[in-house]
């Protein structure tokens, strides 16, 4: 199974309990306003997770659409967005289940990119966030700069959190980051990988513009940035279709 597709459960929630609603709420305000959207804009929140970010873009006015591939973050996304106007549905970011030209914006945040070991999948991604996007359609996302990856990688940490001991290791494996992570309780012990692949600026770029997207910005933080590739914690692209 690949990892993607194991690693995103019920133990997900508890390592990551720490990414909370008020970081998604300035993320999408600031992410808002570089695309320019309009109240009622039909958005995409593509690999949605627990939809922190998809309410945020709810509370802003937009119709949102979250995607995720996990059905356990699915159910809590929905759980969370009782009373709201957010539909969720399951998918594959490779093969995304709609017709082209439906939405004029695609959020992709919180390093959800580079999942693939194949450069062709990656770039699926990317021609999929371009069909579905509207002839003057926006898109963001939200990526690992390597370099500060490299600089700042803690190769061991150690934590608890509601009695388990999350144990997690990170090292730099060729073109990916990968991170073991072990958690232990009275259940037992549970082993998790995750692996992202750390692509450059350009050859993001390069990619983005074979599928049919321009970059017009790139930012280093949510705070708006320029990119530096020496100090940037971030590497976020904003850019819209190619004519």
């Amino acid at each position: 199974m690949p990892w993607y597709e194991e690693s995103f459960g019920e133990d997900y929630l508890l390592v990551y309990r720490h990414r909370n609603r008020a970081a998604a709420d300035r993320e999408v305000q600031w992410a808002a306003e570089r695309l320019h959207l309009n109240q009622e804009d039909q958005v995409l929140d593509l690999c949605c997770g627990t939809g922190r970010h998809s309410i945020a873009l709810d509370e802003l006015g937009f119709n949102v659409t979250g995607i995720d591939l996990s059905p356990v973050l699915l159910k809590h996304a929905k759980a969370s967005s009782q009373g709201r106007n957010i539909r969720y549905i399951r998918g594959d970011m490779r093969r995304l289940p709609f017709e082209e030209d439906c939405f004029d914006a695609v959020f992709n945040l919180f390093t959800s990119f580079g999942y693939f070991i194949e450069d062709a999948e990656n770039q699926q991604v990317l021609r999929e966030i371009r069909r579905v996007l509207r002839p003057d359609g926006r898109f963001i996302i939200d990526y690992l700069n390597r370099t500060a990856v490299e600089k700042n990688l803690v190769p061991k940490s150690e934590r608890e959190e509601s009695g388990t001991r999350i144990l997690e290791k990170r090292w730099i494996d060729g073109d990916y980051v990968r991170k073991e992570i072990t958690l232990t309780d009275a259940d037992g012990r549970r082993h998790y990988q995750e692996r992202v692949k750390m692509y450059t600026r350009e050859q993001m770029v390069t990619m983005m513009e074979q599928a049919g997207l321009m970059v017009e910005d790139v930012y280093g933080d949510f705070e708006g940035h320029p990119y530096n590739a020496e100090n940037s914690p971030r590497m976020i692209f904003v850019g819209s279709v190619s004519a």
